[in-house]
């Protein structure tokens, strides 16, 4: 069965428009969920509306309120809703364009698919794809999503779109609150270099397969096991090792993951005396700023 769309309109640059199809990207379907029993009858709870004066009330009886003040409310009706009418409820109207690393990725919101709504739309939709495509730029639009107008961006994705709603910037605390009172500081140089080795060690190509749901697994792995009539086999949380110090902490990470061995260049081969005679001085200032120095030229054998 095809998705259904969460959104039907048109993408709409100057004069140029075809008619879209806006579907979610992501799904929450296949997560792990709970319901709500009794504990003694097993029975699943109903949630009901309750009126604290009238108690249980039909769904058919409740209206959307806004609240003004504290206990005051408007009440807004359907035809309030669709009196509102703005151009971004059916087009999506692009306004500008900008580069994709303009977009700090704090303000983006949820993922969606854009298609093209029909055959006769298909043409439109791939030259406006190509050419933001060519262009390496992405769509600023607006439209109207669950009662409210989002800014979103549009870019082209395989042979579709890929937009992503964005939050209002009052939605964005501020950094000010969080991070004010922490001091920017100079690091030691040799700590740092000791910190990018190790980052350097566990470089890899981003494949989200690699990072799954552990959590979720073993939720699924107790839950069979009950179904099964067996007692859960309860995993112990690792243990927290001694809280030693930054130079200690880098060295042991670096003797621990050590990477695949290398070809050594002529660079390398040169650089091994001037790192043997940096290791030797700094033994006399900071004798454990030499023993992570041996132990970054160990880890690299």
């Amino acid at each position: 069965m095809a998705p259904r769309a969460s959104w039907k309109g048109y993408l709409k640059l100057s004069l140029v428009s075809c008619p879209v199809r806006l579907y979610p990207a992501t799904s929450a379907s296949e997560r792990i969920s709970f319901n709500q029993l009794h504990k003694k009858t097993h029975n699943r709870i109903n949630m009901k509306p309750v009126d604290p004066e009238l108690g249980l009330v039909e769904r058919a009886d409740l209206v959307k309120g806004y609240e003004y003040e504290d206990k005051q409310y408007i009440i807004i009706d359907d035809a309030d809703l669709d009196a509102v009418r703005i151009e971004s409820n059916h087009t999506m109207n692009i306004e500008a364009f900008v580069d994709e690393d303009e977009v700090d990725v704090i303000y983006q919101d949820a993922p969606y698919y854009l298609a093209p709504d029909g055959a006769m739309a298909e043409e439109t939709f791939a030259v406006l794809r190509e050419a933001m495509r060519k262009s390496g730029k992405l769509a600023i639009a607006r439209l109207v999503l669950s009662s409210r107008e989002r800014v979103v961006t549009i870019g082209a994705r395989e042979n579709g779109m890929f937009v992503c709603t964005l939050r209002n910037p009052n939605e964005v605390r501020s950094t000010a609150e969080y991070f004010g009172n922490i001091p920017a500081g100079n690091p030691d140089p040799e700590m740092l270099e000791l910190a990018e080795a190790l980052i350097k060690q566990k470089e890899t190509t981003f494949d989200p397969k690699n990072y799954e749901d552990r959590y979720e697994i073993a939720l699924m792995g107790m839950i069979r096991e009950k179904l099964k009539g067996h007692k859960p086999i309860i995993a112990a949380a690792p243990e927290r090792g001694n809280v030693i110090n930054l130079m200690d902490a880098l060295k042991a990470s670096l003797s621990q993951s050590k990477p695949p061995a290398k070809s050594k260049s002529k660079a390398d081969e040169a650089a091994k005396p001037a790192a043997k005679k940096a290791a030797a001085g700094g033994a006399a200032e900071n004798p454990l700023k030499a023993n992570l120095l041996k132990a970054v030229g160990k880890s690299k054998k």
